[in-house]
This record gives C-alpha cells, structure tokens and sequence, in this order.
C-alpha cells in the first residue's frame, strides 16, 4: 500500500484525486484492519448500484472521479483549446503514466480475496447502464483509454483525449450533463441524470420553425448575435421537443439548457449570476410561460431579458414556450375599466411578449397534416399497418380526443404498439 500512496502522491496535476474519501479508503487499505476493507467495498457496491456500473469497481469509480475532476487542465480545456506541445500537457502525460501504473493491474487487486471475488468483475442488479447516463456516459471511453491492450493507446494520446473530454463535458460535480434544473432549496443547478433524448427529425412537419431555431441557435453557440425566442402554440405541437432537441444539437459545442420554472423567477439574477462565471453557452428554458393578471413575476423576466440594470449574461439566452401569444392575462374589465391611463396597463401587459427577439408560431395540423404525423411516427415505431387502416385509426382516436397535434398521433402510436405487444 506504501508504494501505491508514494506513486500517487507524485502525480503533478491529477492531486485533488487524493481528497476523495474513497481514494483515501483504497490507500489505506490494511491499516485498518478488515473492518475498513468490508466498509469501504460496501461503500463502492453502492456507487456501482447507483450508478449501474458493471466491471471492476473501484476502476470504475477511479475513471468516474477522473472524468469530473476540477484541475488546472480540466479547468483550461473546458474554456479554450489546448496547445498540445505545451508544459501542461508534459504534466498531464507525466500523471497519465502513473495512472496507468495504478489500474493494471486492477484497483480490484488492493482487497482481500474474498471482497475481491465480488468486486472485480461486477454486475449490478438495478436495471440503469452506465452508459447512457449522462453522469458517466464517457465511462466507456476512459476504460478503453485506461485499460485497453489491443491495442494500447499512448500516453500522448490519452492526453489529447482528455482534454477534448473535459472541453466537451466541463468538470466538477456538474459536467457531463447537457440539462440542469434550479434547486431553490439549496439554490443550486442540479444536473439532470437522463434528459430528453429528442432530435429535430423527431418533430414531424414545423420545418420553418426548426429551421429558424437552428439558425438563431447555431449564431449563439458560435459568438454571434442571437434572440430570445418564443414558441407559441396549442399544446402538443412540438413546442418543448424543438427546444429541448435543438439544444441537444449543439451540446457537443457546449450549448447546456436550464429548465426554471415561474415559482424560481425570483432566483433568476442569482441563477444569471452563476451563468456568468461558466464558459459554457446556455439556454435558459420556461416551459408553459403565462402569468394571471394578480401575477408581479413577469416584471422580473421583463427585465432581465431587456431593460434592466443587471445586463443578462452574453452567454446566456431564454427560449420559452407557450400557450398564448399575450404571455400576461389580460381582462375585458381592463380596457373597460376606470383608470386613468388604462391604455399604459394593457402595454404594461403584452410588452413582455415583445421583449423577445424572435416569436415562431406552431399551429394545429390540418387532417393531411396529422395523418402525415401518425404515419411517420408509426413508420419509425415499426407499426404495420397499411396507410387505410392507420387513417381509420387516426380519425377514431382524434374524435374521442382533444383534436388533433404531434402529441396525440403520439399517444395513438403507444397505444397501437401496446396493443400489438398483447
């Protein structure tokens, strides 16, 4: 064990490793006595059930923590690209050697037989793969880079890898998530473990809408000047899926969307605040946005997006959807009423829809529309049904529902493709 502390205490850049508890546990391994070593592995078999991690623990929780490590590169490459022949890099290929020195052969080695029985090739029992979790999605790819032999990539090349890694994903207890959420209570982003998958191809029909926030996207993530953007139409039009799927286009190139709901528009200049200091393009998303007439918050949003003191950060735009094309309900009593400068209220109102730089309208398909919709869907989903009966199908299930949109030909899909799993 002495030697294994003494080889990792030379590491030059990698050294916040050395902090994490586990770490810790694994160097201390048989100075505690067996008690620590049954302590520290049901620690680890926890980590793998959590995190659906099959193969050697403690290799995987050690390549888990390097992918998220906060260090000098890390930190440089997820701002700005890396000059390769650099004395950084030197650093970092320097750690690499000692690395690889650690996981061949296996951490697994460092327990007794017994615990090492059940730990060195493990499957977990719980249904989640680590591999599609955004948390550890890169696992994958370090075990190929770590402890691959055939053939087995150098040094130099593990470096470059990580640090298109860690310019890719970012670092810290937040990277490899493409979505976050705000936790009022502990008035923090949380990364959201497995965020909507959709792609635009997904989204039938809306080809102008698609593209138009394709291209206002794209001038964002490359520096260019951009708007905000409101999505208005009925509901199940593909509202929500274009932004979510539009982000997910460019979170190779960085671009991360932060889901906030109406109750957390009072923490939007503390949210805007922590956006401010990542190198990182975000997307902030209200999703259903409209306000009763009682309703102040819409002054805060009003503000920030455009005239306000506080400048909204330049690595930051709103996208948000909704039902209605005046976000802030207005009355007949209103523009009726006994006030004074009653006109002065109703611009009050229906300003805020006209802060945003950009509004696309998602309306109702027509019946070709939907039944082009249903087909689609039904293609992708593999429903064989010839084009008759899925019309027949459509129609019965457009009259006994809320009409006619993307979500419904949806819902009419799941319920054909259960229907054939009976």
């Amino acid at each position: 064990m002495a030697k294994i502390y003494q080889e990792l205490n030379k590491l030059l850049v990698f050294r916040t490793l050395l902090k994490d508890n586990v770490i810790k546990g694994l160097l201390t391994l048989g100075d505690k006595g067996n008690s620590h070593e049954y302590e520290l592995a049901g620690s680890l078999i926890e980590w793998a059930e959590e995190n659906g991690a099959t193969g050697s623990i403690p290799d995987n929780y050690f390549l888990g923590l390097l992918g998220r490590d906060e260090n000098i590169i890390s930190l440089t490459a997820q701002r700005t690209n890396i000059v390769i022949d650099s004395g950084l890099i030197k650093a970092v290929v320097h750690d690499i050697g000692i690395i690889q020195s650690l996981l061949q052969p296996t951490l697994s080695g460092l327990f007794s037989q017994e615990i090492r029985a059940i730990i060195e090739d493990y499957k977990p029992a719980s249904s989640k793969d680590a591999m599609k979790s955004n948390r550890l999605r890169y696992l994958a790819d370090f075990k190929q880079l770590f402890l691959s032999n055939n053939p087995r990539p150098s040094k130099e090349e593990i470096a470059k890898a990580l640090i298109q890694h860690y310019h890719r994903y970012g670092c810290g207890r937040l990277a490899g998530f493409s979505a976050f959420r705000w936790n009022a209570e502990r008035r923090e982003l949380v990364g959201v473990e497995h965020s909507d998958t959709v792609q635009l191809q997904d989204i039938i029909g809306y080809e102008y809408q698609k593209a138009e926030l394709v291209r206002n996207s794209e001038a964002f993530v490359q520096g260019r000047p951009a708007n905000n953007v409101l999505l208005v139409g009925a509901r199940g039009t593909g509202k929500s899926s274009s932004v979510k799927a539009v982000a997910n286009r460019y979170s190779d190139k960085g671009l991360r969307l932060v889901e906030i709901s109406k109750s957390d528009f009072k923490y939007l200049p503390e949210i805007m605040s922590v956006l401010r200091q990542w190198d990182k393009k975000f997307i902030i998303f209200i999703d259903d946005l409209s306000f009763e007439e009682y309703e102040a918050e819409y002054k805060i949003l009003k503000s920030l997006i455009d005239g306000g003191v506080e400048v909204r950060p330049d690595n930051v735009l709103i996208y948000a959807t909704s039902n209605r094309r005046n976000l802030v309900k207005e009355t007949w009593e209103e523009r009726g009423g006994n006030e004074l400068h009653r006109q002065d209220t109703i611009n009050e109102k229906i300003s805020l829809a006209d802060r945003f730089g950009i509004t696309l309208f998602y309306t109702l398909p027509n019946q070709e529309e939907y039944f082009k919709i249903v087909e689609e869907i039904a293609r992708k989903s593999r429903i064989h049904l010839t084009g008759a009966e899925l019309r027949s199908e459509a129609l019965r299930w457009e009259m006994s529902h809320s009409g006619r949109s993307g979500r419904i030909a949806k819902q009419l899909i799941d319920y054909l493709a259960g229907e054939v799993a009976n």
